[in-house]
């Protein structure tokens, strides 16, 4: 009986002892307890270092959106100006190349073979003036004169001599006519016997024999002079006949250069190389496409217009367009035709529009959207990028707004990218405060510092 006594004692002192330690454990355990949420609500209430910046409100220009295809500005098939076999290529796939660059090379040999038989012909043609001028005595490239030629200078001289020789035996003519008619009188006077008159008379025929023969004389060298002149005349044609012919064959070496020119075939303008159409040892025509060389610079884009938006884009109106393979760039671009006809099937109009690509980024083929800036516009409010927080989870856009010092959430709709700026197109107002860094750690009431 005493030794159970002794048995539930110490069974109560343990359970006692038990009961104090997990009173003691479980103090201890409170006490830490409220010391850690002391210390989560201390570093919760922290306010974020952020910096911000204002939405503003700028004016939002009119825009009619659509799609296109980027084309080259300029498309050649170059091709070359004679037949020929192609004897070597020079340029490849892609390769940009320079106004006036050789693209290929014809076999030149006939036409350089035709240009030494005209510059032979030259030279014969040359011969042959020179042989002309000298049987006229003139020297090369000479004036022609009639006069200077040594024939005519014969057959004026020997006509001067008969003209003297006429004016003599005129003289001769008229002195014995006088003393004719003098011894004439005296016979019929008496004073003179007739046998001294008969001689006389005969010296007066003799006179006018001799004027006669001097005027036979002048008229033969008057003929002779006449057909001296025509033969200088004759001779000074043919040398201009001979220059004509140094003229034409002069003309044809001018043909035979252009032709071995044209063996040698260039890049009608600067741009790429997009094609090759024809290898080494083909045999081409003037028909037959070398390569294909592209103008990408500037590049023009064919943008279909819905007929309601046609008469609201004009030429210059100024273009923005983008692409998938640069979607953080945007390309500027002005209008510079308008289709007047429209298609009967979609009921749209091309509007080409040329793009500056000093960069070649754009290239020929390419799917853009685009937009037309036209009359009219609104304003909208603005925000940098660097404000808008797109939420993965729930996929849409957010920005803080700040208000004394504390950061609202607000649930956006973007607009369109302009500068490094968003437009807003609802949930925000224009001059509010938005945070524009750490937004990641920013939620609903966070406490704010710049």
């Amino acid at each position: 009986m005493g030794l159970n006594n002794l048995a539930r004692q110490g069974l109560f002192l343990l359970i006692f002892t038990f009961t104090i330690v997990f009173f003691i454990a479980c103090g201890k355990a409170e006490t830490a307890g409220n010391k850690q949420s002391n210390t989560n609500a201390e570093s919760t209430s922290a306010p974020v270092t952020i910096t911000v910046d204002k939405a503003q409100a700028r004016e939002v220009q009119a825009v009619i959106r659509s799609t296109g295809s980027l084309i080259a500005d300029e498309t050649s098939d170059i091709a070359p100006k004679s037949a020929g076999k192609v004897t070597n290529i020079y340029v490849n796939i892609g390769q940009f190349v320079a106004s006036g660059t050789v693209i290929a090379k014809i076999d030149d040999k006939d036409a350089r073979l035709q240009l030494s038989e005209a510059q032979a012909n030259v030279k014969q043609a040359i011969a042959s003036v020179r042989q002309a001028e000298a049987r006229l005595g003139l020297t090369p490239n000479g004036n022609f004169n009639a006069s200077t030629i040594p024939e005519v200078r014969v057959a004026g001289a020997n006509l001067e001599q008969a003209q003297t020789e006429l004016k003599q035996a005129e003289i001769n003519l008229q002195q014995a006519e006088v003393n004719e008619k003098r011894y004439r009188e005296l016979v019929e006077t008496g004073d003179v016997a007739m046998i001294q008159y008969e001689q006389f008379r005969v010296a007066r025929d003799v006179a006018r024999a001799d004027r006669d023969a001097a005027r036979s004389r002048v008229n033969a060298a008057r003929q002779q002079l006449e057909a001296a002149l025509n033969n200088a005349r004759q001779n000074n044609q043919l040398i201009k006949s001979a220059e004509a012919s140094v003229e034409s064959s002069r003309t044809q070496v001018a043909i035979a250069e252009q032709a071995v020119a044209d063996t040698v075939i260039r890049a009608p303008f600067a741009g790429f190389i997009s094609e090759r159409q024809t290898a080494v040892g083909e045999f081409v025509t003037s028909s037959t496409p070398i390569a294909t060389i592209l103008r990408t610079n500037p590049i023009k884009i064919q943008i279909q217009v819905a007929e309601a938006d046609i008469p609201f884009v004009s030429i210059g109106r100024g273009v923005s367009i983008e692409v998938d393979a640069y979607k953080d760039r945007k390309f500027a671009g002005t209008v510079i035709s308008v289709n007047p006809a429209l298609d009967a099937t979609s009921r749209s109009a091309i509007v080409e529009a040329t793009i500056e690509n000093s960069d070649n980024a754009l290239r020929t083929g390419m799917f853009a959207t685009t937009q037309i800036t036209r009359e009219g516009g609104s304003t909208g409010v603005f925000v940098p990028k660097s404000a808008v927080l797109n939420d993965q989870s729930t996929q849409n856009y957010r920005v803080f707004v700040i208000q004394e010092n504390v950061a609202k959430l607000r649930t956006i709709q973007l607009g369109t990218e302009e500068n490094g700026f968003y437009q807003i197109l609802s949930g925000v107002n224009a001059e509010e405060t938005v945070a524009t860094s750490n937004l990641e750690q920013l939620y609903e009431g966070a406490q704010v510092s710049f």
